[in-house]
């Protein structure tokens, strides 16, 4: 049977998100985990993130949002972690079991001995809540660096240039362009084509098309680079998870102009297929700025877009 748990991310703010060392003689004794604890029978997970902050640091949760859900099978057991980041609470956290607590900066984390099932919590608190995807045709390389400029200039820290029928040379030389671009902003970059061409432009990352996901076996030949993948499906989202991609976008959430026929996941179907999982998911097709909190309500790491996201100037 799976153990379904409450967990909660808390962030203060300096940007610090707080561990809890398990006692030593309890399942993975010895580690340093976010807190929470056990979903009991007809209580919800919101209720129960409450009771179970309350009973171990003595806090009273006021503003907190869902971040992932993650499945994990360790060898004795199987555990569901319905993950929440929290940015507002009443109180200061103190261990009431007495079991040490450490803020730590998410950069940070790998550097704590963690339970396995709490990894995938550490993709989710490096990525940011917007995936910006370039328009795939560039007629004006000048307005298109303005246009990415005035993106970066809004927050936006994770883009993915996809641009396609330019000439070898000319899009080489966009895409070094764009990605000196982001680099000034301390964004990251992801390259939609080759690992040839983003190891030439030193991109931070590529982003698998369905041919390219449907090629790799495992992520060992990209060991350096942010990777993530387009998915359609629940076969797709479950081969990205398998090869070791860092996020996915699924889509179509909503109806988009550039695909009128696809067959829609709609809201419920895409939180559905989030919750098969365990890798942040952005929700793609249809995407404005104004539907982020719903992405969040329905398991995203947040939305990813082309037209809602990228100026229009």
């Amino acid at each position: 049977m799976t153990i379904q748990v409450a967990v909660g991310v808390l962030k203060n703010a300096q940007g610090e998100v707080l561990l809890a060392q398990r006692a030593a003689n309890s399942h993975q004794g010895g580690l340093w985990e976010f807190p929470g604890g056990k979903i009991e029978p007809g209580e919800q997970v919101e209720q129960a993130l409450q009771r179970e902050l309350h009973e171990e640091l003595g806090v009273r949760v006021e503003h907190c949002r869902p971040l992932i859900h993650v499945s994990h099978r360790y060898r004795d057991r199987e555990v569901a972690l319905d993950t929440w980041l929290i940015e507002g609470w009443e109180g200061e956290p103190y261990g009431k079991e007495g079991q040490p607590l450490a803020w730590v900066l998410p950069e940070r984390l790998s550097d704590w001995p963690m339970p396995e099932a709490d990894k995938p919590i550490l993709r989710a608190l490096d990525l940011p809540d917007r995936y910006v995807i370039t328009p795939p045709g560039c007629d004006n390389p000048a307005l298109f660096l303005q246009q990415l400029r005035r993106v970066l200039e809004s927050g936006v820290s994770l883009v993915q240039f996809r641009v396609f029928g330019l000439p070898e040379q000319e899009l080489e030389k966009l895409a070094a362009d764009a990605c000196l671009l982001c680099n000034e902003y301390g964004a990251r970059m992801l390259l939609n084509g080759s690992m040839a061409l983003a190891t030439q432009i030193g991109a931070h990352g590529l982003h698998l098309d369905r041919r390219r996901l449907q090629s790799l076996n495992t992520r060992d030949t990209y060991p350096d680079l942010l990777l993530a993948a387009s998915c359609h499906n629940v076969q797709e989202l479950q081969s990205a998870q398998a090869a070791g991609v860092d996020f996915a976008v699924l889509s179509p959430v909503l109806p988009t102009l550039s695909h009128p026929d696809a067959e829609i996941l709609g809201w419920d179907g895409f939180g559905s297929l989030c919750r098969d999982v365990s890798v942040p998911v952005y929700a793609l097709g249809g995407m404005t700025a104004e539907m982020l909190e719903q992405s969040w309500a329905r398991g995203a790491q947040g939305i990813a877009g082309i037209r809602g996201l990228w100026p229009s100037i």
